[in-house]
């Protein structure tokens, strides 16, 4: 008698069409995340909430179910392929860490987030942190259950951090960052103590915001954006998400600030090009989906920093830029200067240099853990963030919009993600150093426009892997040296340096 078609497919082929099901589940969430940060309207959240915790829990459980997990250990068990053993090792992974969460608290965090969005949103327009402290309250609550779950015996802090960067220990990152916290504090005091004056004024006015979005929409067309898979909205808080085949970017406008929509841009570009760079073939499996957000972030600071604040990408750009905005009467070498430099007084994180960037983020992973810990009380957050600003930065915000309410990472109870912020930066510079190093004259080609070759060299060495890589493997085999800080501060010292005559 003749196998059905169901008995003559291998286990791992049936695990795989289970796990195609909960990434399309999440990805349909996504887009309802999208939406809901974009196009919704403002009384939408009572639906939305349930509808982001119904398919949250929707993949809880198809991932959780009993015959996901046999499956799991019979193709395991079934001499798997260099290929399958690295999805095997992904779902094992997933599986095991969902399978200690029960159902009902993932649909707790679900709509906690769903809630704590526009609460987020109102608070900051109205500069009220106690709108949105019993949110975060609530945030905190549910993380710790979350990570207690899944490890009572583990600081829940490493737990939560597992949930962003897998695969790094979280003593390696704090290792990689306090080599660069280091050198940046001492290199940021001699440039505020620096007699040279960078043409910082280079880009001042009034810059009207239709023509700002005509701007940035040339800028990700100059760079390679395919339209036909993307598109470009507006955000309180800029952001790229989707997949292989429908990654969407969203940057904000300021007036008096036409830098910032066009870096914010090409930073959401980078995450979009590593999604559009993730293989077709392998939509909704692990081998489709990126890394973790240390690697993605280290695709977006790329792009924003070590090209779009270059002198080839000015030398390229200044054109373009002057075509939208006449008036702009600046040099290569002054529109350079104008973009890379360092701020004595700038409070928002996602306006701020490349140097003082990495302050911020120290700020929020020590309050975050501090947060997780029960070492600060939720109540206490507004002072300790102006505390924290005015130690490590000189500076105190006024308002909590400008402060603790700036960013919307704790709306969704993403504690354990900021790290990645810097890790990505990091990783950034030593991927870069490589592909300088692989690809003839790419400081030249940047100059040219000619940005293909560093699209290809990012999607051969980066992008077409997924999650076949850990980490430190896929650092290691895009180029030959394992993750460090080293090539990150090789950058930082011989740029800034130069620029303001250390």
């Amino acid at each position: 008698m003749a196998q059905s078609s169901t008995e003559a497919e291998s286990a791992y082929d049936r695990l795989l069409t289970k796990y195609k099901r909960i990434a399309n589940v999440k990805n349909a969430g996504g887009i309802l995340s999208w939406d809901q940060q974009v196009m919704m309207p403002d009384e939408g959240t009572p639906a939305r909430s349930q509808q982001m915790s119904a398919l949250s829990a929707l993949s809880h459980e198809l991932l959780t179910d009993d015959e996901f997990g046999e499956l799991l250990e019979a193709a395991e068990a079934d001499d798997p392929t260099e290929e399958q053993a690295a999805v095997l090792r992904e779902l094992r992974r997933d599986y095991e860490r969902a399978a200690r969460v029960p159902n009902d608290l993932v649909e707790k965090i679900s709509a906690a987030s769903s809630e704590a969005i526009p609460a987020w949103k109102q608070a900051k327009a109205e500069d009220d942190f106690e709108e949105f402290a019993p949110h975060l309250e609530k945030h905190v609550e549910l993380k710790r259950k979350y990570a207690e779950h899944i490890d009572p015996d583990r600081d829940p802090y490493e737990v939560l951090f597992e949930d962003y960067e897998p695969c790094l220990p979280l003593d390696q990152a704090e290792d990689i960052l306090a080599d660069v916290r280091e050198v940046l504090v001492s290199m940021i005091a001699d440039i505020r103590e620096s007699d040279t004056e960078l043409a910082v004024d280079s880009f001042e006015g009034e810059f009207d915001e239709d023509e700002q979005e005509e701007l940035v929409r040339d800028a990700l067309s100059t760079l390679g954006y395919p339209w036909d898979r993307g598109r470009l909205d507006t955000a309180p808080h800029p952001f790229s998400s989707g997949t292989q085949f429908d990654a969407r970017v969203t940057t904000r406008y300021d007036e008096s600030d036409p830098l910032g929509s066009l870096f914010s841009t090409i930073h959401e570009f980078g995450h979009a090009l590593y999604t559009l760079g993730l293989p077709d073939e392998h939509y909704a499996t692990p081998l489709g989906e990126d890394r973790n957000l240390s690697v993605h972030e280290s695709q977006s600071r790329l792009w924003e920093n070590h090209v779009g604040r270059s002198r080839a990408f000015w030398q390229h750009f200044l054109p373009t830029f002057t075509e939208h905005f006449p008036e702009v009467d600046a040099s290569v070498e002054e529109a350079y200067e104008a973009a890379n430099q360092v701020y004595d007084d700038n409070l928002i994180r996602v306006e701020a240099d490349e140097l003082t960037y990495h302050l911020h983020i120290v700020i929020r992973f020590e309050l975050e853990r501090e947060l997780v810990s029960g070492d600060l009380d939720v109540e206490d957050v507004p002072e300790a963030w102006n505390d924290k600003y005015e130690e490590y930065l000189g500076i105190r915000p006024e308002t909590d919009s400008e402060g603790c309410l700036q960013d919307i990472h704790w709306a969704y109870g993403n504690f354990g993600y900021f790290p990645t912020y810097s890790l990505g930066s990091i990783m950034a510079a030593q991927l870069f150093a490589a592909a300088e190093e692989d690809i003839d004259d790419l400081d030249e080609k940047i100059a040219r426009g000619e940005f293909g070759d560093l699209r290809e060299w990012l999607r051969e060495n980066v992008h077409q892997h997924g999650r076949q890589y850990e980490t430190n493997d896929l650092v290691k085999r895009a180029t030959g040296e394992d993750f460090a800080a080293d090539d990150f501060l090789d950058y930082v010292e011989s740029k800034y340096s130069e620029l303001y005559d250390l």
